[in-house]
């Protein structure tokens, strides 16, 4: 299932100071229940609850390309980690790259990502 991508700056916000953080050596990953997941339950074709997932890659990671190159990954990781596993829904979710994303592969930041979303309780 496709997610939603957050778009607001002031969910980025809420979720950094009061959703629950983790982090891992490739990827920091923010969850905080969403207030508006019953509306967008409803709003869904398939009328199910979404997870509204958001990226951030900040420049110490390096320059465009890189930056880029970092968020397929972490999108890939997130895609399989869901098919895989089932994350909960109805949450929003931050996830921010870490220095050691930049040589990383998919498969390490998925091994990364299951960790962390198994000490959140999200699988």
């Amino acid at each position: 299932m496709k997610y939603r991508a957050i778009c607001e700056n002031h969910l980025y916000n809420k979720a950094y100071r009061k959703g629950k953080k983790i982090a891992t050596k490739n990827v920091v990953i923010y969850v905080l229940p969403d207030r508006l997941a019953f509306k967008l339950k409803k709003e869904n074709p398939e009328k199910e609850y979404i997870n509204r997932v958001g990226l951030t890659v900040t420049k110490k990671i390096g320059k465009a390309v890189t930056r880029s190159r970092v968020k397929r990954i972490i999108r890939e990781g997130y895609r399989l980690t869901d098919k895989e596993y089932g994350i909960k829904k109805g949450n929003l979710i931050v996830l921010v790259a870490r220095e050691g994303c930049v040589k990383a592969k998919s498969t390490d930041i998925k091994k990364d990502m299951i960790f962390a979303f198994r000490k959140l309780g999200m699988i």
